[in-house]
């Protein structure tokens, strides 16, 4: 299909209310077609007719994860570019596109309720509930080895949970901060922190979106089994990187694409796993360079099948990378007094 016919075909396929809206939405961030019929208050075939639409201009990518089928505006080609240009076109102070973003927002605070009641419920037991899925002693070797034996001077570990990041590394930086958005889990982090007496760590509650840093003031930073809770992976790594010193690293641990859906019903997960060829399409859109990805083979016992692990190392460059990676507002220095 020649570009002429391509950017007809996206044009064509835009040109309904409803899908126009669609679009509005999904430039916000990856939605199921339950999700969407809740906002749009129209029915699932309606929504589904209307998704593969502007799916087969492709306008919208759609991606499968286990029984759910998730869809985001492209970014690719003609198609996405057209349909970012109709985004940014579409005035976001209609009435009916702010009667949208409303129940976005309540969808997306619903979400975010269950995952916080998980948390709080489970936050003792965090850790053990980690060792039913993968071998953590395994996993946790492989970031020990990783990191090297070279001292940073400052580790950030994003989504901290327990603190576990920091009380292994602890001998690899001179200051520790774990950032994480549950309260119980950094009720659980500080106490088994003081416990270990590493008085060179400490705890925040902050948000993985929006950290209270400097550009480039990070020498390592951490992200241990948290992208698969997250609405929009991308963009935590794209702001991980911005505070990342030239040359300092991202690592990031976490499942590899699996069908274990009571992962997601039963514990919260958004997604059931991340390819490698998603994370490397990611830390490339952030900026980040000189991926090198481990495998870790699961080890069930037969009975249940065992969930591999990746790892992922990064690197911010060397020169030039503050002005690659999209910029935060004002942010305080990372390193506390």
């Amino acid at each position: 299909m020649s570009g002429l016919e391509t950017l007809l075909t996206g044009l064509r396929a835009a040109g309904e209310r409803t899908r126009l809206r669609l679009l509005f939405l999904l430039s916000h961030g990856e939605l199921n077609v339950k999700e969407l019929t809740q906002i749009l208050g129209q029915s699932q075939p309606r929504i589904s007719r209307h998704l593969k639409l502007l799916c087969e201009a492709g306008l919208l990518e759609r991606h499968r994860e286990g029984s759910w089928v998730l869809f985001r505006l492209s970014d690719a080609g003609v198609p996405g570019a057209l349909a970012r240009t109709i985004v940014e076109m579409t005035s976001s102070g209609s009435a009916e596109i702010q009667h949208d973003l409303r129940r976005l927002d309540e969808v997306r605070r619903a979400r975010e309720a269950a995952a916080s009641d998980y948390f709080k419920a489970n936050a003792g037991d965090w850790d053990k509930i980690r060792s039913l899925h993968v071998s953590e002693d395994e996993v946790e070797a492989a970031i020990v080895a990783t990191v090297g034996e070279e001292r940073v001077r400052t580790l950030l570990d994003l989504g901290t949970g327990t603190g576990r990041v920091l009380e292994l590394l602890a001998d690899r930086f001179d200051q520790g901060i774990g950032v994480d958005m549950s309260h119980a889990m950094l009720a659980i982090a500080r106490s088994n922190l003081e416990r270990g007496g590493l008085t060179h760590c400490q705890v925040r509650h902050g948000d993985l979106f929006n950290l209270p840093y400097d550009n480039a003031s990070v020498d390592l930073i951490t992200i241990h089994q948290v992208l698969h809770y997250l609405n929009d992976p991308e963009r935590a790594l794209q702001e991980a990187a911005r505070v990342l010193v030239p040359g300092g690293r991202l690592l990031v641990v976490d499942f590899a694409p699996h069908e274990h859906e009571f992962l997601r019903e039963d514990h919260a997960h958004r997604r059931l796993g991340v390819a490698d060829e998603q994370m490397q399409n990611w830390l490339s859109k952030s900026g980040l360079t000189g991926c090198r990805h481990q495998v870790l083979p699961p080890q069930g016992d037969g009975e249940e099948p065992g969930i591999t692990v990746s790892v992922w190392l990064a690197e911010a460059p060397q020169a030039g990378h503050a002005a690659d990676v999209p910029r935060g507002g004002e942010h305080e220095k990372v390193v506390e007094q």
